[in-house]
């Protein structure tokens, strides 16, 4: 692997643990901030759901029960195809359990991909599907 595209990697995992962290704390403990997470025209795919628009977006989060996200794997990448090649971004890809309200837990797996804007990480695009056991 090239130097640049092995620091970019290791920039991408760095970046993903700071940003994963910050994002499952606002989401668990302060969701009145979420929109300040997403670009003005992210896209959120919940469990198969589409939302456009960051205002959007915080009005989902807020109307969902309390949460409780713990992250089992975490994966980033930088993205380095020419259509975003001069905007830093990155993919990041997250696994784990959450746990709404008194209900037991549920895997999920999510994916964002994040673009930094000035000195801030913005989401344009997230994914978020909970993993449901199939029945034989």
């Amino acid at each position: 692997m090239d130097e640049d595209l092995r620091a970019k990697s290791d920039q991408a995992c760095r970046t993903a643990e700071e940003f994963t962290k910050l994002y499952y704390e606002s989401l668990d403990k302060r969701r009145y901030l979420m929109s300040r997470l997403y670009m003005d025209s992210a896209i959120l795919i919940w469990n198969g759901n589409g939302i456009e628009g960051k205002d959007k977006i915080q009005h989902f989060w807020t109307e969902l029960p309390a949460s409780d996200h713990t992250v089992i794997t975490l994966d980033a990448q930088p993205v380095t195809v020419p259509a975003v090649a001069n905007q830093l971004t990155f993919l990041v890809k997250i696994s784990g359990q959450v746990r709404y309200h008194e209900k037991s837990a549920k895997t999920f797996n999510q994916n964002f991909l994040i673009t930094a804007l000035g000195d801030k990480w913005k989401i344009v695009s997230d994914c978020f599907r909970t993993q449901e056991a199939l029945e034989s």
